[in-house]
Parts: structure tokens; sequence; C-alpha cells
């Protein structure tokens, strides 16, 4: 028995949700509109910030690559998912696996960054408007999509590599829709614990100083705010960064409910519902939230239809 239980493992077995057997069309066909919507609107964001001359600045430019940390992140969960419903159950090899959590850290590590670069973004527009267009040039933000992306491949490749370094053991059964790291870890045979504390310590850097980060500019933001004199400047002031405080509030609150807040206790299916809140609403929300929110994305959504409707008829 020990024997079969130190066996290495190749390939694993997600469950998906079996507790909703009665129901998997219906879940398939609802998660199947909630992934077109979530690619249809992120999609949309990028084309319109590549080719609306008003939506090109610094701030449209981290949100169009937040939009494509997005599409990366659903489509890497959502496809596999989907056939897992279907068919009650799937089978994923262990480098299928990695792949997997490899790809879903990277856009979510990236996504920290660019939410980090988005609040600094509006710390200078707010709080220092007349160095603004000095400081945030087009090159700087080049380089800061670069970095973002960079240090989020970077981040999760150090993860994956301390997973691959320890064996992993049977059962190879993963009650889950995605391979994630924390049931891979699970999984090993030993230092399970080192793993975690190791695991732990990388995120601090990675997730925990940005959000902190965050927390520190949009404090500054408004006190900033508090000192504007006039009704109508303070409501100018805050519209410009509401949007990305509720993106904010609604990616960091999910990641902080899934890995920060103890898992002993809680139940798989919480950790699948929270599971599902930032791999399939937030990236979802986040382009609705933009779109209802901001008059420029909105004008420049309906300039592009009118021109589309006029050429349509001409």
């Amino acid at each position: 028995m020990l024997r079969e239980n130190q066996t290495t493992v190749t390939e694993f077995l997600l469950l998906g949700f079996p507790a909703v057997h009665n129901f998997k069309i219906l879940l398939f066909l609802i998660f199947l509109l909630l992934y077109i919507c979530t690619l249809a609107g992120n999609v949309l964001i990028i084309v319109l910030v590549s080719t609306s001359h008003q939506l090109r600045t610094p701030m449209y430019f981290f949100l169009s690559h937040l939009s494509l940390s997005d599409i990366l992140l659903t489509t890497d969960i959502v496809p596999n998912m989907l056939y897992v419903i279907m068919a009650e159950r799937g089978v994923i090899s262990l480098v299928g696996c990695i792949t997997q959590c490899f790809l879903f850290g990277v856009s979510a590590a990236a996504e920290c960054f660019l939410l980090t670069v988005m609040s600094y973004d509006r710390y200078l527009a707010i709080c220092h408007p007349l160095r603004y267009s000095a400081i945030m040039h087009f090159k700087l933000c080049c380089k800061i999509f670069v970095w973002s992306w960079f240090l989020g491949f970077l981040a999760t490749l150090n993860m994956v590599i301390l997973v691959c370094s320890f064996q992993l053991c049977n059962p190879n059964v993963i009650d889950h829709f995605f391979c994630d790291f924390t049931p891979l870890l699970e999984h090993l045979c030993s230092n399970r614990l080192i793993a975690e504390t190791v695991l732990s310590f990388l995120g601090i850097p990675f997730a925990i100083l940005p959000f902190i980060f965050i927390i520190v500019t949009y404090i500054c933001i408004t006190l900033t705010i508090l000192r504007i004199s006039s009704t109508t400047g303070r409501q100018k002031a805050f519209s410009t960064c509401s949007s990305h405080l509720a993106v904010v509030c609604t990616y960091y609150g999910t990641l902080i409910a899934k890995y920060m807040v103890p898992s002993k206790g809680q139940s798989l299916t919480v950790m699948k519902i929270t599971s599902l809140l930032y791999t399939v609403v937030t990236p979802l929300l986040n382009p609705i939230i933009y779109t209802l929110r901001n008059k420029e994305i909105q004008a420049a959504l309906w300039k592009c239809i009118s021109i589309r409707v006029q050429t349509h008829f001409d």
C-alpha cells in the first residue's frame, strides 16, 4: 500500500463539479456564454484603445494589457473546464497540469503588477498633474509593460520549479476544475510544509507588496481629492480612478478570499466558488466596469459604431 502511494504521478484526474451532475448542460451553457462575453468585452477594449486617438494615454495603454492578461487567464482555464463539466471529469497530463498552472500564474501575477502601475498612474495624474506628462511618457509605459510580464513570468517560473523539484505521489485525483498550485501541493510525497512556506514567501513581493502600494497610493489620492475646493472638481478627480478602484477591490478581494484566508475548515464547494470568481467572473467584470463607468471609452465605442454604420450605408 505504501509503495502504491509513492508511485510517481504522470497525470491527474480532475473531478470538476460532481455535485451538479443533473445541471451540467445548464452549467456548460452559462460558463460558455460568460466566456464568450469575457472574450468579446476584453477584445473590444483592446481594439478601442488601439484604434481611438482619444484613448492613447498611459491609463488606457495599461488597461489594454490588463484585458490581455484577462484573456490569457480565462482562456487557460475555461475551455478545459467546459470539457470537464460535460465529461463529468477529465484527465490532464502532468505536463499539461504544470503548463496550466504556469499560464495562470503568469497572467495573475502580471495583472497584479499592471493594477499596481495603474494606481501609480492615477496617483501622478491627480496628485502631481504638472509632472504627469514628463514622467509617464511612452517609453516608460513600454518598459513597465515589459517588466510587468517579465516579473510575472519570473515569479511563476520559481513556483513551477519548486513544485517540480519535489516528487508527486498518488492518489492522482484533484477535486477541482483546473490545476492550481494549492491542490498540487497536496500531492507532494514529502516536504509539503517547506513548499507551502516558500510559496508563501514568493507571494509577498508579487502580491502583498503591490496591494499595500495600491492602498498607499489611494490614501494619497483621497487626501488630495478632499483638498479640492469645488464639488465638481472632486467628482471629476474621483471619476478618473473609480473604475480602477472597483477593479482592484474585485480582483484582490477574490485573491484574498482564495489564497490568504486559511483553507482549513473551508469546504471544497466554497474553494471552487472563490476560484470561479477570479477565473471566470473577474475577467468578465473588468471590461463591464470600465465600459459602464468610463465616459471616454463609451464615447470611443459610439464613435466606432457610428463610423461603421455610416460606412455600411455609404
